[in-house]
């Protein structure tokens, strides 16, 4: 006597059946047809819970090894994948206000990790565990500081996985920071600043306002090295922001504004340009910061080929100020707060071999030992 098998004894998983739903224009009508790509779902009840749902697949065998999973408890039914998880943190770091620039890098960090995931076959953000995350790291072909970086990155968004509950610990925690050696702080000396200065005025004069390029180059340079800016600070400055022969550099966390006089030479250094806009003296405002910061970085590069100043670069006029307030014996923790740093520990690991009042107590120290 023969037996037809039931077909849904056939696919069934304990007590979970897949089976298909036919798109309109799919010629097949059987809920367990195997040969057509058209969605798969599944329903069941799994540990007393009802369970109806589709599993965004098409393939019947992984559809098969997935519910199989979470009959053994390998797998969570509703574990966030890795898409889900980049998709809750974007929103959560914009609704944050972080600047367009961090959320770019946190952008282009997930876009890393989705393909190095896609790759690997791993789609829950929990199959990213620390065998595979380091695994990821050792992907990276960056230097030591931007790797560095990228880990706080990657573990700032694992830990905003654990606070929401999608994964009990961070295991990026357990990864160990590339050792970064630190270059050691090489301000202009005055030689050098007279150098860069003359250099100005023998830059190419290709520019369409009062006294062109040049003028507008020592302008720069000198508000610079008189304020310890960043580049990308000093070329977005907005003119409002000279008072009182004074530059307000920014507001401190305690709701006090920083503010660092001008010397006459940057003042007139300024007063000989025309800002480019009503609202800066060096940006238009239209074009993104990225993109007038580079145009900027590319006139200075040219600037110190012509000066011969050797090892130049525009972050040396901040270390140049920070330098000079420090030998002067103006404390640190106030020169910190000028720079705009964090932590007055950030200051020290680049500036503390400056410290007026170090470099005195070290050298009584030598003395006593004579």
């Amino acid at each position: 006597m023969s037996h037809t098998r039931n077909p849904k004894t056939k696919y069934d998983h304990g007590v979970l059946i897949v089976y298909r739903r036919h798109l309109e224009k799919c010629a097949h009508r059987s809920r367990h047809e195997r040969r057509c790509k058209c969605p798969l779902h599944v329903e069941g009840t799994l540990r007393g819970e009802r369970i109806r749902k589709a599993l965004d697949l098409t393939s019947w065998e992984a559809a098969q090894d997935r519910v199989r999973d979470w009959e053994l408890g390998i797998d969570q039914i509703d574990a966030v994948t890795i898409a889900d998880a980049k998709t809750a943190f974007l929103a959560d770091a914009e609704a944050r206000k972080l600047t367009s620039e961090t959320l770019k890098k946190y952008r282009g960090l997930f876009r890393q990790l989705e393909t190095f995931a896609e790759k690997r076959g791993l789609r829950y953000l929990r199959q990213l565990d620390l065998p595979a995350l380091r695994d990821f790291r050792n992907s990276w072909i960056d230097g030591a500081i931007s790797g560095k970086k990228k880990l706080e990155r990657l573990r700032a968004i694992f830990r905003f996985a654990v606070l929401t509950n999608w994964l009990k610990q961070n295991p990026v925690l357990a990864m160990r920071a590339p050792k970064v050696q630190q270059s050691p702080t090489l301000p202009f000396s005055r030689d050098e600043m007279a150098l860069i200065l003359k250099a100005c005025e023998a830059y190419p004069d290709n520019g369409r306002f009062r006294r062109g390029t040049p003028a507008r180059l020592k302008a720069l340079t000198l508000l610079m090295r008189y304020t310890g800016l960043r580049i990308g600070d000093a070329v977005t400055l907005a003119t409002d922001r000279i008072i009182d022969k004074s530059v307000v550099l920014r507001t401190a966390k305690t709701g006090i504004q920083v503010v660092c006089p001008l010397p006459d030479a940057v003042l007139e250094a300024l007063d000989d340009i025309d800002p480019v806009s009503t609202k800066f003296f060096f940006w238009n405002g239209e074009s993104t910061k990225r993109s007038i910061t580079g145009n900027w970085q590319r006139r200075f590069r040219k600037l110190f080929e012509i000066s011969t100043v050797v090892g130049a670069h525009p972050h040396r006029f901040r270390d140049t100020f920070s330098v000079e307030l420090l030998l002067a014996g103006v404390a640190i923790e106030d020169v910190s707060i000028l720079l705009g740093h964090g932590s007055v520990r950030i200051t020290e690991r680049s500036y503390a071999p400056w410290v007026k009042a170090r470099q005195q107590k070290l050298e009584a120290a030598v003395r006593l030992a004579w």
